[in-house]
């Protein structure tokens, strides 16, 4: 592809891919308005929606008559991968600054577009990315099979009153396979939101449109691994911000895992290599503004032990005071508990009910004794 020259404008451009997600855009859309992100203006940041052949186009008007700063954009000759709408999209933003989300139906944490927006302010060659999270209990291509739908998700974000609290999604989501098992994993192959100036993207000469497979198989991890490949670049992760992954039918969340093979194989035909995650040097950026769970911060191990230790602390405690309460009503009786009164009347009957069944033991073993004595 090739770049328009246009004057660089200190604008933060977004490029999102559109394609038959009628019920999760919307969401998605909210999600990336000045009604929802944080810390930035309408000023500030472009969205640039690019429909890659959908029966039904995405509804923006409200969006642009509030002042958001959107546009939409039409794919003339769709095919099944997004690298072609995403270049599109690429070519038209303003922004000296351009992200790309390549699933439209993934919606953003509160602090996203901020977040990247000062991310790249580190350096000219900043790639800021964020980490991917399916919503539900598990991974979607499980949760599925156990049970998880459209419908659930839908009262689920409904109970979560996610629109005036964004971070409240975390609560209700788990990473994906593709962004590491927690906070600070180096591990990370993709993600759905990833940022970088202009020069950059022009570097690698946006995404790759040899990649023809459905949904662009492995071109998102590709265009991540040829970014960070480039000289004196520094990867930046987000802290605290994420894309969240709405149950819809994907390609490869919410599909058999056996779907990805051609994908796999469809880059090593390309690239000449076997698919490898690329070792980078992170730097993390950001704080939290939620309380995250002790194994999503790598410390499995400590919140195990964390989680032992208290359960074992609340049984001493438990212990102890029943021992004090035992030895304060041997002298005052009045001093029991009404607690501590059940639990020894529930230890009294189990004793009674221990002695009965021993001598119905007893008994059994008598009448067995005797009708081998009768024979």
């Amino acid at each position: 592809m090739t770049f328009k020259n246009d004057p660089e404008i200190n604008l933060l451009s977004l490029v999102v891919v559109h394609y038959n997600i009628p019920r999760e855009f919307p969401r998605t859309l909210f999600s990336l308005s000045t009604s929802f992100q944080t810390g930035i203006s309408a000023d500030d940041y472009e969205v640039i929606v690019v429909d890659n052949g959908s029966k039904e186009l995405p509804d923006i008007s409200s969006y642009r008559e509030s002042g958001m700063n959107i546009r939409l954009l039409q794919v003339p000759n769709p095919n099944q991968s997004p690298a072609q709408a995403i270049n599109m999209g690429l070519n038209a933003a303003l922004g000296k600054n351009i992200g790309v989300f390549i699933d439209g139906a993934r919606m953003a944490s509160p602090g996203l577009l901020q977040g990247a927006q000062q991310a790249l302010r580190f350096s000219d060659r900043s790639i800021v990315a964020t980490r991917g999270r399916y919503l539900g209990p598990k991974m979607q291509r499980t949760s599925m099979n156990e049970g998880y739908t459209k419908d659930f998700e839908d009262a689920m974000l409904e109970s979560l009153d996610w629109k005036n609290n964004g971070y409240r999604l975390f609560e209700k989501s788990v990473f994906d396979e593709s962004s590491g098992a927690h906070w600070f994993d180096t591990r990370v192959s993709e993600s759905n939101s990833l940022f970088m100036s202009r020069a950059l993207w022009s570097e690698i000469n946006g995404f790759s449109e040899e990649f023809q497979a459905l949904g662009g198989g492995f071109v998102n991890l590709d265009t991540l691994t040829r970014a960070t490949a480039l000289e004196e670049t520094q990867p930046i992760f987000l802290i605290g911000e994420a894309t969240f992954h709405q149950l819809h039918g994907g390609v490869a969340t919410n599909a058999p895992q056996e779907n990805v093979h051609p994908m796999r194989a469809e880059y090593d035909e390309i690239r000449g290599v076997s698919y490898e995650p690329p070792v980078l040097n992170w730097l993390f950026f950001g704080n939290f503004k939620f309380k995250p769970i002790l194994i999503e911060m790598g410390l499995s191990h400590t919140a195990k032990k964390i989680l032992s230790d208290h359960a074992k602390n609340l049984r001493n405690e438990t212990a102890n005071a029943s021992l004090k309460e035992l030895i304060e009503a041997k002298t005052d009786p009045t001093k029991i508990s009404s607690r501590l009164s059940k639990n020894i009347i529930r230890q009294k009957n189990l004793n009674r009910m221990k002695k009965r069944l021993a001598k119905i033991e007893l008994i059994r073993n008598f009448r067995q004794k005797l009708r081998s004595y009768a024979k």
